[in-house]
């Protein structure tokens, strides 16, 4: 038995009012309960609370808020419409249900990110199909664009999954934006994730949703370093879900996995966590931090940009500014400053701990 994590973005779940699909959700049900019936586990993420609650409080979905307040509002009055939806959908088709909110930060904490697994494998050992959509009314942070896809791939993580299928409004990536140039054509397979990304740009895909083909790419990047295959497709194409767990040709975008898989809390820190600074580092220790097994040293910094302080997150860039990792601070930026100068009569203290660090290779 596989177990498949299958995201759906706002656009393809809301028309251009940002009112509920019904027939959208209604076809993606039925999907699952094929994957199910072929004995495969089923986790869905869901975007829309957003976009659904919007015209609920009388508001245009078309021209979008921008206060994260509004957003959080917006969220909380939409997530239950949203979730009633999907529930009476897949009970239609004989599922049950249950709803899980999180939040990017849940992965980087090793008790909430073991409650997270432990409440997801439990209900799929119950023949339940979670609906996990991100915790916007609390968050303590500005809705960012692009989490639920992120935390589709973080949730593909947690469950051990064999695939992350993310659907959309478009075919897949594609060669060009098809809004601009109608030769677009789609890219069946992606070898190189990084250039896929610089084409792309972060733009969001529509008003209504907020994601994008970057994000998509990034969580598809995020999942191969889980070792779990990434298909991006169109919602529309019939069978997609299908299709996509058992790789026919032409389904969408196909990103391949990689043969071995970060350990959880690296890729919260890789994936999940915003650099508040760049530190630089001289090319020693960029080859010495490559090699691995080793933590970064204040002897080996260059300089660094931006303030952080004791458990930031922050980037690691080479004195050409390539920035080759990513890592959580052991001191701040202040006693960074004090050890490189001799105030402290050390150079030595440790920066960023060998277990705090990921090495980005391209």
């Amino acid at each position: 038995m596989s177990t498949v994590v299958v995201k759906v973005g706002t656009s393809s779940l809301t028309d251009e009012r940002g009112v509920i699909d019904r027939s959208i959700i209604e076809k993606v049900a039925e999907e699952i309960a094929t994957a199910r019936t072929a004995g495969h586990q089923v986790v869905l993420v869901t975007s829309g609370a957003i976009a659904a609650g919007l015209p609920v409080l009388g508001m245009d979905a078309t021209n979008r808020p921008t206060d994260a307040v509004t957003l959080q509002a917006a969220s909380s009055v939409g997530q239950p419409q949203l979730i009633r939806a999907w529930s009476d959908a897949l009970a239609a088709c004989g599922s049950t249900t249950g709803q899980i909110l999180l939040a990017p930060h849940n992965f980087g904490d090793r008790r909430q990110y073991l409650h997270a697994r432990s409440t997801l494998a439990r209900l799929l050992e119950l023949d339940v199909t979670p609906i996990v959509n991100e915790n916007d009314a609390v968050t303590d942070d500005e809705i960012r664009y692009g989490d639920n896809d992120r935390i589709a791939a973080l949730v593909a993580h947690l469950v051990d999954a064999e695939v992350l299928v993310l659907l959309t409004d478009t075919q897949g990536v594609l060669t060009a934006d098809p809004r601009v140039d109608p030769e677009a054509s789609l890219i069946e397979e992606i070898v190189d994730l990084d250039a896929q990304l610089e084409s792309v740009g972060a733009g969001a895909g529509s008003v209504r949703g907020s994601g994008g083909m970057a994000s998509k790419l990034m969580a598809a990047r995020i999942a191969a370093w889980s070792a779990v295959r990434t298909v991006i497709a169109s919602t529309d194409r019939p069978h997609v879900l299908a299709d996509a767990i058992n790789g026919i040709e032409g389904v969408g975008s196909n990103v391949a996995a990689r043969t071995t898989s970060l350990p959880a809390r690296k890729l919260w820190i890789a994936f999940a966590t915003a650099p508040v600074a760049t530190i630089i580092v001289d090319d020693g220790a960029r080859r010495a931090l490559e090699k691995g097994g080793t933590s970064l040293l204040a002897a080996g910094v260059v300089s660094a940009s931006g303030t952080f302080e004791r458990r930031d997150a922050v980037e690691l860039a080479d004195p050409h500014g390539e920035v080759f990792a990513k890592g959580v601070t052991r001191i701040s930026g202040e006693d960074l400053d004090a050890a490189r100068n001799g105030a402290n009569g050390s150079a030595r203290p440790v920066v960023v701990h060998v277990d705090d660090l990921v090495v980005l290779a391209r």
